[in-house]
């Protein structure tokens, strides 16, 4: 019983991540705290723990849905590139950093960040840019469903997004894609489809460099995170797919959902 609740977990978290771009760890951590309160098999699964098994299954859910991802032409390279290169040091800090957290207020933060990041999407969002050309500034333009998408940001700007989001993912084992995609999507004006394929492409990245650091500081038990795996590899590839069908805006209303959703149940979690 124990083995299918950790495969049910590691698929649900990397199928509804992989649709929406958050990499699954902001399924996987929430569920695996509320279960440490409700069921004794999961009693071992502390904070420290928990983010190292997060961000160990998010490697192979980014390889997966990067793979599905890559295969129809949605990943944006380039900027995936620029992200990662500034994600990955500030992914390591944030590993180090997460030893310092007790559970009730790993609970609270955890859930204020992800309630920050739904209200970005009440602000309102930048006009079509119309791309010119400026130094140390990636111009990208898109094809999605026949459309045709522009959008563009600073390289300085892109990296320093990257490592305030690489830091987060490191120390909550989120994956970063809770803040790099609404950040795309409504500040970078990414199609809310390229923001999803390239925000899982950076995950694979900062997801390993954390992982290094986790496993150096011994939080990952490697007895159970070989049971989350398999239903992340598979649920990042039926993810992706899936997210091929649906519109931008579906894809933007299921993040919105789900953020305002986990970080409730959380802060409530943190102050009871």
């Amino acid at each position: 019983m124990f083995f299918l609740i950790c495969i049910l977990i590691g698929f649900m978290a990397a199928f509804v991540g992989s649709i929406v771009g958050l990499g699954g760890g902001v399924i996987l951590v929430p569920i695996l705290l509320i279960l440490n309160e409700f069921l004794p098999s999961f009693d071992w699964a502390s904070p420290q723990q928990i983010v190292g098994i997060s961000v160990i299954v998010m490697i192979f859910t980014g390889l997966s849905s990067s793979y599905a991802y890559y295969k129809k032409d949605r990943i944006d390279f380039k900027s995936g590139l620029i992200f990662i290169i500034a994600s990955v040091p500030g992914g390591i800090i944030g590993s180090w950093t997460n030893q310092f957290f007790d559970p009730d207020r790993f609970s609270i933060f955890l859930g204020i960040l992800m309630l920050c990041m739904f209200l970005l999407f009440f602000f309102r969002r930048t006009s079509e840019p119309v791309l010119t050309e400026k130094r140390w500034q990636v111009n990208r333009t898109a094809k999605i469903h026949q459309k045709t998408y522009t959008y563009q940001f600073s390289i300085f700007a892109g990296f320093s997004v990257a490592f305030v989001v690489g830091m987060l993912s490191g120390m909550f084992g989120i994956g970063g894609g809770s803040l790099m995609v609404p950040i795309m999507v409504l500040v970078f004006r990414f199609p809310a489809h390229m923001a999803t394929a390239t925000s899982m492409f950076m995950i694979l990245f900062t997801s390993i460099s954390s992982s290094v650091t986790h496993i150096i500081l011994g939080h990952v038990m490697w007895e159970y995170v070989w049971l989350f795996i398999p239903g992340a590899w598979f649920g990042g590839i039926l993810g992706a797919k899936v997210n091929q069908q649906m519109k931008g805006s579906t894809v933007e209303f299921l993040l919105r959902a789900l953020l305002l959703i986990i970080s409730i149940r959380l802060i409530w979690q943190g102050i009871e």
